[in-house]
């Protein structure tokens, strides 16, 4: 796939770069670009008369250029132009040449522009050169790069040597345009080979471009060479290689290239600063990035209201209140106005603290009469449960007619959450007649209220009256209201909630969308509650291991193991971790399905990841493989059971021996027996009669003796003896 590169903005204007020989190329193409237009309906013309058109006087390249620039048909230009090279007393010059080039050049035919240009070299017109790079301005400025790209290509093929400017603007133009990288590419291969050494410009086109393609690690290591092409970073190199690096997390690698910079003493310019120490107050560096805001001061150069916003903001963050009031104070002092966002930060700077007599002299010198920070200070109080503070600075905010709707939403959503039901109606009441409507805010918050005095009915009205304004609630409206719900077994009623509030893409907490899940299998709705978690999906939720597990509980409950496993593989891939829950369904679902293998399978992968299910299922998995004689299966798990836990049963013990001896696994069944007999316990009666080489034969009467007196008998005789204190 062909690699986009960004926006790049040219370090300066397409200038004056070509100076051409004012004597002898008197026509520049460039000052013509305006009039060369092409009818999109040309009328056909077969033939024209060079009468005519030329009039009386010889036909001259001054003329020729008029002709053609001014011909609004393409193609009866070119015939004109191949008419007077076909006279033998006229030759084209590079101005005649560059005429026809330009016009082709402007509609896209790159084809029919190579053939003129390649001719033009091959003819080895006087001032060729100068009138191929002529042409490169105003096809970048008219963004005809692949044409411009050609001409590129004719310039080195008549080996002509421009200057570093061309190609610096070239590669300007390909990266405001976002072209492709191969073409970046080709600009600095032609560079190359025309031994043009490249310039410290080029070199940042060349860094930008590997940074957009995430060749970060290749832009480095030029960066690191820079010096070795004669070239010294300057101040957009720094900025494009900090900023990348901090974009890509690898902000221990911009701290050791800001290092560098200042060992080298690089000038900044403002761009730089602008740039960088947003950056590093959001990778939360506020060290680095108050060092290179003392040294934008240093060099007299006035912080705009962006970097005083970030660093109050940092500093706020990192509770460094004192330091964040200094640059309110140096901002007015320069003559910028704080803006209001700056003073709710150290608000909110001090609640956090719980310094609420700091903010309050704060706010009454910087903000008395600001509606936001007031509502910040409003917020703390009522975040430390200080509603009697909050009310005070209530009324007195009411008094200062500084309140908004917001202001009443702060006290009614704490009234809500602590159940004071009556004041908050008497605050809505003041509310409304201070003609501020309720909003979605208010709403979610009294829905809140409603549902933790468990009166669904009226939460649910409330809810329907937010959807007939097409509002949403928030997400702790949300969660409540459906857990509420699910609580009060109103599980249609809580369906009905997510389902409005999934189509607006709104969150709900995975915990609240596990209690809906368990509500909606309780009832049977599996289905349901497969469809819900799809839908979940596209509202950016993200399901538990609970969730998955209930709903797999359930399809086991309905024999659906092969959807079982369709969920597990949904599971998986959402990157979810599969628990001993989920192990244990999965065993229970395949031993009631008799799927051996499978079971055997999930039992591995359960016991290898140091999991066990309850004693009750591993005693009928253990039994069930036994009677199928397929212990072989789990032998690995078998050993790590009883290396790793000692919570193992005597009748698994039993089992296991049993088992393992009938399908000749002896030495492994002896081992099991050490460990019994270590607990102190001994085999029971047919497990005895195994060990001791005396079997009944099914069907038969008959007992079956052993042959032979092996050394696993004769070990089992000896434990036994010792076991039950025979000597």
């Amino acid at each position: 796939m062909a690699v986009k590169l960004s926006s790049f903005t040219l370090s300066k204007h397409i200038s004056g770069w070509v100076r051409l020989n004012a004597r002898i190329f008197s026509i520049s193409c460039a000052n013509h670009i305006e009039n060369v237009e092409t009818d999109p309906n040309p009328p056909i013309m077969n033939e024209f008369d060079p009468k005519i058109v030329f009039g009386k006087s010889k036909i001259h390249p001054g003329n020729l250029v008029r002709v053609v620039g001014s011909a609004n048909d393409l193609n009866l230009a070119i015939k004109i132009f191949n008419w007077a090279s076909a006279q033998k007393w006229f030759r084209q010059n590079a101005d005649t040449y560059c005429r026809i080039i330009l016009k082709l050049g402007l509609v896209g035919k790159v084809e029919i522009m190579e053939v003129f240009c390649n001719q033009m070299v091959k003819e080895k017109c006087p001032h060729a050169e100068e009138a191929l790079v002529a042409l490169i301005d105003p096809l970048v400025r008219h963004h005809r790069l692949n044409e411009a790209l050609m001409v590129l290509s004719a310039i080195n093929l008549g080996k002509f040597k421009p200057s570093m400017d061309m190609f610096n603007i070239l590669l300007g133009a390909l990266l405001e345009d976002k072209r492709d990288f191969k073409d970046f590419l080709f600009v600095y291969k032609e560079m190359v080979k025309a031994g043009i050494v490249p310039s410290t410009d080029t070199l940042n086109y060349l860094l930008e471009a590997l940074f957009e393609t995430f060749a970060v690690d290749t832009a480095l290591y030029q960066y690191r060479r820079m010096n070795k092409k004669g070239c010294s970073p300057n101040s957009k190199t720094f900025e494009m290689v900090i900023s990348n690096l901090i974009k890509k997390d690898r902000v221990d690698e911009s701290i050791v290239v800001l290092e560098e910079m200042f060992e080298q003493k690089c000038e900044l310019n403002f761009s730089f600063y602008t740039s960088i120490i947003p950056l590093f107050c959001e990778a939360n560096k506020p060290k680095e990035a108050i060092h290179l805001f003392k040294m934008m001061r240093g060099s007299n150069i006035v912080p705009n209201s962006l970097i005083y916003g970030v660093l109050i903001q940092s500093f706020c963050e990192d509770n460094r209140l004192d330091e964040a009031v200094n640059l309110i104070e140096e901002m007015t002092e320069n003559g910028l106005t704080p803006l209001t966002g700056m003073f709710v930060d150290i608000i909110n700077g001090f609640c956090k603290l719980e310094e609420f007599e700091k903010a309050t002299q704060f706010l009454e010198i910087k903000c008395a009469f600001e509606i936001d920070p007031h509502n910040s200070l409003l917020q703390g109080y009522c975040n430390c449960d200080n509603f009697t503070a909050a009310k005070t600075l209530f009324d007195k905010m009411t008094e200062r007619q500084v309140t908004n709707r917001d202001s009443y939403n702060i006290l009614i959503s704490w009234l809500c959450e602590n159940v004071k039901i009556k004041r908050t109606f008497e605050l809505l009441a003041r509310m409304i007649v201070s003609l501020f409507d309720p909003d979605s805010s208010t709403f979610s918050a009294l829905i809140i209220g409603l549902c933790k005095l468990r009166k669904y009915e009226d939460s649910m009205k409330l809810f329907n009256q937010v959807r007939a304004k097409a509002w949403v609630l928030d997400c702790a409206s949300y969660g409540e209201l459906v857990e509420c719900l699910c609580r009060e077994k109103k599980i249609t009623d809580a369906i009905q909630v997510f389902c409005y509030m999934c189509k607006n893409k709104c969150r709900l907490k995975t915990s609240s969308f596990a209690v809906l899940i368990k509500g909606i299998c309780r009832i049977g709705k599996v289905d349901e509650a497969i469809r819900l978690r799809l839908l979940a999906n596209y509202a950016g939720i993200s399901s538990s291991d609970s969730t998955f597990n209930t709903i797999m509980l359930a399809l086991a409950t309905l024999n659906k193991e092969n959807d079982i496993l369709v969920l597990l593989s949904q599971m998986l891939v959402e990157g979810i971790s599969v628990n001993a829950e989920t192990y244990s369904v999965l065993v229970q679902s395949m031993y009631s399905k008799g799927r051996i293998k499978d079971m055997a399978l999930f039992f591995n992968l359960m016991v290898r990841e140091d999991l066990i299910p309850d004693s009750g299922l591993l005693t009928n998995i253990l039994s069930f493989l036994a009677n199928n004689s397929q212990l072989t299966l789990i032998l690995p798990a078998i050993d790590k059971l009883f290396s790793n836990y000692d919570c193992i049963s005597l009748e698994i013990y039993n089992i296991l021996i049993h088992g393992l001896l009938k399908e000749g696994y002896r030495r492994e069944a002896g081992k099991i027996l050490d460990l019994m007999l270590e607990k102190g316990w001994v085999p029971d009666a047919s497990t005895h009669q195994v060990l001791t080489g005396s079997v009944v034969k099914e069907g038969t009467g008959k007992e079956i003796m052993a042959s032979g007196n092996c050394a696993m008998d004769d070990k089992v005789s000896n434990i036994l003896s010792e076991g039950l204190g025979n000597s």
